[in-house]
This record gives structure tokens, C-alpha cells and sequence, in this order.
């Protein structure tokens, strides 16, 4: 007898379809697994078996063949071991199959039968819904995820003997219900505790109007990771769409949901990461920290301490807003569209243009320190930001800043702004249809600009796209010249090293 159980495999972020064939013949007992199974998978034979004996379900005495199809393409995870266990019991006839067709399964096994979570519940439901499934069977651990699968009927089972006595029909499970999720609390972080830095506070706004990626340099201590974890703060709430997505990819990378409703992720990994951990890979392919901040923020202090090879690998995913991994045997496109926030010292002491403390960094070691981040990547940030050193005395003023809650509203209108504007013209031709709206004044300021600077036309492009924003922050049908100028401002950078030359060559007159 033939039994035939749905499933699915994980490629990155998303879940591809997968038959569990199963077919029984006179031999010694076992069975094979086909269909080009990772290790993970080969080694579900002992768990399957173990599960089915210790649930009281023993098979007959004979050979099983187990395909996993399409053959011809890798599987890996433990999430396949639900659905050989009931392909193996209805091959027997020990289970009813016939709502196999329409069902899908997805579950790891204990050896005591027990079912486990496992990662991308989410990714698999949505797929199943593609597909044309019309019900799915999960473990009760995986309950959270699921509560976001519209369309779809999810079973929560907590072992392998109430999945078998269900589709048997003497017994029921617990259906997945909406409000598994509960409020997420408001943030602690708020951006009214920053004290100063009035030029950075501005520049984290003009990035969260505009997912701009953003560069901060400045010495130790003056509040570049706290400007960077308020940033998700004043990003507006997601989109039903955005959410789903932003939970599909939270599936992929955790096992257990969340208490709270997927929010704005905010990622800072240690700058000891590699390349697959930054931007994606491995065996099954798994998302980097780029893919799971996708709709939040990444943050990635000390930036030149990263691995040149990680850097430089951000550069087309900084363009694109996909991570695309390429292997011999499979590819994966994973969304990856997060608002980068890199943070860097000016110099390997940090003290290049503090006033307080005298950087006694040659120019040689300067150089080699900033060579570090390669000036294509630069070039890819859209805003780069000074941050000077704070005085202590500004931290007892009683003057109180602007809340994260009121410059998450005025981003919201940014936002909704361009949102408004984007459906009346094709995206071909952008830069050249946000040239036109400039004024004359504007246009003049810009050219001199981009000439003086000697900014590339990559630059020249982010900087018509920040003038943009800000004119979206004002409320401003049409682009003039304080917002070209204020943009202009972000890109000082790309004036290389000389303004940190003329500082350090102050200091060394000073030392003189």
C-alpha cells in the first residue's frame, strides 16, 4: 500500500512544498529514507520509530521505503518527522488517510511521542495556503506563530498518538485561536532621554522618514548606541502585510513565538560575526542578521571592527534590499530591507577632534583605520553624522526634548506623504523626475554642491532622495533649497579625510 503525507522544507525564509511517499514491501525490518535527506533528517529514522513504539503503535514486519519528492532537491531540518510517522502508519493501514491529501504536517518527535517545536511554523502555514491545503497539523508549542495564518485551519496536537486519533476520528484537537498575542508594553527608550546631540536626534528622524541607512562618527560616549536602540521607537507601527512578513521571517529564526505581537525588530550583533551570520547561508540556508531585521533596524557598532568580507557582502544589500544566497545545488532571495545603523570612532584611540582629549593617533594609522570600511560602502550610507562629545554640565539641564511619540507621528505623515506620491508616478526614472520638482534656487545650491564635494552620482542620487524627506518632514509639496542644503550636510563624509586632517594637524600644533 501507498500513502502519500504533505509537508514542507525551508529555503531561507520560505517553505517549499514536500511529499512524504511511503511504500511497504517483503524484506527485513526498517525502512530508508530517499530524496537527498541532510543528516538531520536520516537520523528522524530512529526517532520514528522509538515515537511509534513508545506510543503503542508498532508496525508490521516489513521493508519501508520513505521518498521525500522533489528528489532532486536537499532536506534538512527535524520538522519532517510528524509526517513519516503517519505516512507510515497509513502505508500499514493503522491510520485513516482520508483527509491526508489536504492536510499538512509539520512536527519534530520525541522518542517518548511527544511533538516539538520547530522553526518557521509560519513560512510553512503560508505555504500550505498557497498550495491549496485546507488544513494543517502542528505542535502545541507552535501555537503563537500560527495565530497570523488566515485561510487556513491549524490543529494544535501535543503528540503523535491524539494526530493518529484524530484522523481516525475518535478524537479532536484544539484549534489555533487569534488571540494568542498579547499588547507589546511601550518601550522604555525614549528619545527625550538623549541629551544634546540636536544635529543626531534631527538625522535619526530624516532616516526614519525616509529608511535611510545611516553612518555615526563621533568618540566613546557620546551616545551613539543610545541614539541607535531609540531608533525603532519613532518608526511607525507596520502594516498588516509588513507584520506578517516581519513574523514569517521571526519564525525562521526562533523557535518559540513571542508573549507579545511581532513588532519592529532592532538586531546588533557582535562585530565578530562572520559573513553567513551577517547576510545569510549555511546548510540548510538560514537568514543572516540583515534578513531578520528586515522592516526594523540593524545596528552594527563598531563597524570597522567587522570582517572586511562581512562589509563589503552588505554592499548589494544595501541596494537592492534582498539577500541573495547562491550555492551549486540551490538559491535563495530572502527580503532583507532593514535601516542600517553603522557607528564608528574617528580614529583607533577615538579622540580625533575632541577638545577635551588630545588624539595622539598618526596620520598613517588614521588612514589604515578608516580604510577599513572601503569607500563604496561609504558611499552607500545616506547619512553620515558627527557626533561631538557632550559636556557633562548639559546633563543636569531640566530641559526636556521632544518625545519619541511625537516624532514617530511626524514621520508617520512623512511617510504616508511619499506613500501618496509614489502611486501617481513609475518608479523608472526616479531621480531625474525628483530633479525637476526642484527649484531653481535648488538646483543651483546642488550642482555647486555635488562639483565642491566631489560627490559620485550614487551620492548625488541620495542626496535628492534626503532632500525629499525632509521636504515630507515639512509638509512641503516642492523641494527648495534649506532642504538641498540641510541634505547636502549628511554627505560630509565624502569629503574623505580633510576635515579630520585640519583637526589633527591643529591638535599637533597645539603639542608643539
Amino acid at each position: 500500500m501507498l500513502a502519500t503525507v504533505e509537508t514542507g522544507a525551508l529555503r531561507g525564509t520560505s517553505a517549499r512544498g514536500v511529499s512524504v511517499e511511503v511504500s511497504q514491501t517483503r524484506g527485513l525490518p526498517g525502512f530508508d529514507i530517499v530524496g537527498l535527506p541532510e543528516a538531520v533528517v536520516r537520523e528522524s529514522r530512529v526517532r520514528v520509530m522509538a515515537a511509534l513504539a513508545n506510543s503503542g503503535l508498532v508496525l508490521p514486519e516489513r521493508r519501508f521505503t520513505v521518498n521525500l519528492a522533489p528528489a532532486d532537491e536537499r532536506k534538512g531540518g527535524a520538522s519532517f518527522d510528524l509526517a513519516i510517522a503517519i505516512a507510515l502508519l497509513a502505508a500499514c493501514g493503522m491510520c485513516a488517510g482520508n483527509a491526508l491529501p489536504e492536510l499538512l504536517l509539520i512536527g519534530e518527535l520525541s522518542l517518548d511521542g511527544r511533538l516539538r517545536a520547530v522553526r518557521g511554523v509560519l513560512a510553512h502555514l503560508l505555504s500550505a495556503r498557497e498550495r491549496g491545503l485546507r488544513a494543517a497539523i502542528i505542535p502545541e508549542a507552535s501555537a503563537g506563530w500560527a495565530s497570523l495564518a488566515a485561510g487556513l485551519e491549524v490543529h494544535l496536537a501535543p503528540t503523535l498518538r491524539d494526530v493518529v486519533g484524530f484522523l481516525e476520528g475518535i478524537q479532536t484537537l484544539a484549534h489555533n485561536r487569534a488571540e494568542a498575542w498579547s499588547e507589546e508594553p511601550p518601550t522604555p527608550l525614549d528619545l527625550r532621554d538623549v541629551h544634546g546631540q540636536h544635529v543626531a536626534k534631527r538625522a535619526l528622524e530624516v532616516a526614519a522618514a525616509g529608511n535611510h541607512n545611516l553612518l555615526l562618527v563621533g568618540p566613546p560616549g557620546t551616545g551613539k548606541t543610545m541614539l541607535a536602540s531609540r531608533l525603532p521607537g519613532i518608526l511607525p507601527e507596520p502594516e498588516p502585510d509588513e507584520t506578517l512578513e516581519i513574523a514569517t521571517i521571526a519564525s525562521v529564526g526562533d523557535l518559540s513565538p513571542p508573549a507579545q505581537s511581532p513588532r519592529r525588530p532592532f538586531r546588533a550583533p557582535h562585530h565578530s560575526c562572520s559573513e553567513v551570520a551577517l547576510i545569510g547561508g549555511g546548510h540548510p540556508i538560514r537568514p543572516g542578521e540583515v534578513t531578520l531585521a528586515h522592516g526594523g533596524v540593524l545596528f552594527l557598532d563598531e563597524f570597522p571592527e567587522f570582517p572586511r568580507a562581512a562589509i563589503e557582502a552588505l554592499r548589494p544589500t544595501m541596494e537592492s534590499g534582498l539577500a541573495v544566497i547562491v550555492r551549486a545545488r540551490e538559491r535563495a532571495v530572502m527580503p532583507a530591507r532593514a535601516l542600517i545603523v553603522a557607528a564608528m570612532n574617528p580614529c583607533p584611540c577615538g579622540y580625533a577632534g575632541d577638545p577635551r582629549r588630545v588624539c595622539r593617533c598618526s596620520m598613517a594609522q588614521v588612514e589604515r583605520y578608516r580604510a577599513r570600511v572601503s569607500g563604496p560602502v561609504i558611499d552607500r550610507f545616506d547619512i553620515h553624522v558627527q557626533l561631538p562629545a557632550v559636556p557633562v554640565s548639559a546633563l543636569g539641564q531640566t530641559a526636556v526634548g521632544e518625545s519619541s511619540a511625537e516624532v514617530r507621528e511626524r514621520v508617520r505623515r512623512a511617510r504616508a506623504r511619499a506613500t501618496e506620491r509614489e502611486r501617481n508616478f513609475a518608479p523608472t526614472g526616479a531621480t531625474l523626475h525628483l530633479f525637476k520638482r526642484l527649484d531653481v534656487p535648488a538646483r543651483v545650491l546642488l550642482l555647486h554642491s555635488i562639483d565642491a564635494l566631489g560627490l559620485s552620482l550614487r551620492a548625488y542620487s541620495k542626496v535628492l532622495r534626503l532632500a525629499r524627506t525632509i521636504a515630507d518632514l515639512a509638509s512641503s509639496d516642492g523641494v527648495d533649497s534649506t532642504h538641498v542644503a540641510e541634505a547636502v550636510q549628511y554627505r560630509l563624509l565624502d569629503r574623505d579625510l580633510h576635515a579630520m586632517q585640519h583637526s589633527m594637524a591643529s591638535q599637533g600644533a597645539l603639542r608643539a
